[in-house]
């Protein structure tokens, strides 16, 4: 991305159903936030005019056909649905489902093909979307098939300095136990440290990571895991350098305010680390899919039925989730500019009482 330009957002609509365009255009109502990018919804025109005039917004946008006809300051919107779409305010429909999916298509398309920067996801219903082209248990695994990703993605959700990491994310909880293996800890954990380092700009990130039974294990007086997976695994990464320490027992670690000591937190299931983080820090809360090519992230809520069309959903949660992308791919450009031209490796060669350096050796030898 050149110098000039602000940073082009991609948004997808979400469902057309829920809470989505809401806060889509509460957010861009302040005229202040186009100082910081250009934004391009993947959507629909018709939809946003819908929820505009049920609500009672006032924000302006523009309709357009393709990137180059993107204003710098106003939010910009690309039709990718039929004009016949209907919509059922709080109602899971498979119309509603077959919307998100078209918008997330493009959005992605967009992001491959370099026309956005970021991306920014408002909320889906699974049920809504689920299909045969979309039988994922949610944008993060999604995400990762699409951009043809060899690693592994990892769901971060981030409140101010508050960072949990999964483990395991949209799994049944009776399969939890299965999961949590050397290989996969070793993984997220190495992920996640080089997220906290590039995406987070923290030098040196220290993470905590959670036990999955109840205190510990005990021992192994109520569960091994501990023991004989998660303590091994804390002891290797910790040799290759990696600040990782624990297991602590979930309840203790957040009722004592642990937590605060720590760059980020790996929990070993999707509501171990979701419970607490919403529980501090929902109003702002962020979503992002670390280990990605593109930077991605999303509020912290769902599509929210209950309140569709009533206009009192807040939208701090997308506002942040819009800052956070833009921060982290400004961390993630600065990271690579300091690391465009890397010095050599020096080696020394020992002769008689002195090192001698040896500029003739190559790295590769």
């Amino acid at each position: 991305m050149s110098e000039e330009r602000k940073i082009r957002i991609g948004i997808t609509q979400g469902d057309i159903n829920g809470i989505g365009y809401e806060v889509i255009l509460k957010t861009f109502a302040d005229p202040e936030i186009f100082e910081l990018c250009t934004p391009i919804v993947y959507g629909s025109p018709k939809l946003a005019a819908y929820h505009r005039k049920a609500l009672e917004l006032q924000t302006q946008y523009n309709a357009i056909e393709n990137i180059s006809e993107a204003l710098g300051d106003r939010l910009n919107i690309i039709n990718c649905n039929d004009d016949e779409v209907h919509i059922e305010l709080g109602s899971v429909t498979k119309e509603s489902g077959k919307a998100a999916f078209e918008a997330l298509e493009k959005a992605i398309t967009a992001c491959k093909n370099g026309e956005v920067d970021v991306l920014v996801t408002a909320p889906i219903n699974k049920e809504a979307i689920h299909s045969e082209e979309f039988h994922f248990p949610g944008h993060t695994e999604y995400l990762q098939e699409r951009m043809d990703e060899e690693e592994k993605a990892l769901m971060i959700l981030c409140s101010g300095d508050l960072r949990f990491a999964l483990a395991t994310s949209h799994l049944p909880l009776r399969e939890v136990p299965a999961a949590i293996t050397p290989e996969l800890l070793e993984e997220k954990i190495t992920l996640f440290n080089e997220s906290l380092k590039v995406d987070f700009n923290i030098n040196a990130p220290k993470i905590a990571v959670l036990a999955l039974n109840p205190h510990a294990g005990d021992n192994g007086l109520i569960g091994t895991e501990e023991e004989e997976i998660i303590k091994p695994v804390i002891k290797k990464m910790s040799e290759e350098g990696i600040l990782c320490y624990g297991p602590f027992p979930a309840d203790g670690f957040m009722g004592s305010g642990n937590y605060a000591r720590f760059d980020g937190i790996l929990a070993m299931y999707h509501d171990q680390g979701l419970a607490p983080m919403k529980a501090l820090g929902m109003d702002d809360g962020v979503n992002f899919t670390a280990g990605l090519s593109i930077v991605r992230t999303s509020p912290a809520h769902g599509v929210a039925y209950d309140i569709a069309g009533k206009g009192c959903a807040d939208e701090n949660s997308f506002r942040q989730a819009i800052y956070a992308a833009i921060d982290i791919f400004r961390n993630r450009r600065n990271d690579a500019y300091a690391h465009r031209n890397p010095l050599r490796k020096q080696y020394f060669e020992k002769r008689d009482d002195s090192n001698r350096l040896n500029l003739q050796q190559n790295d590769d030898e």
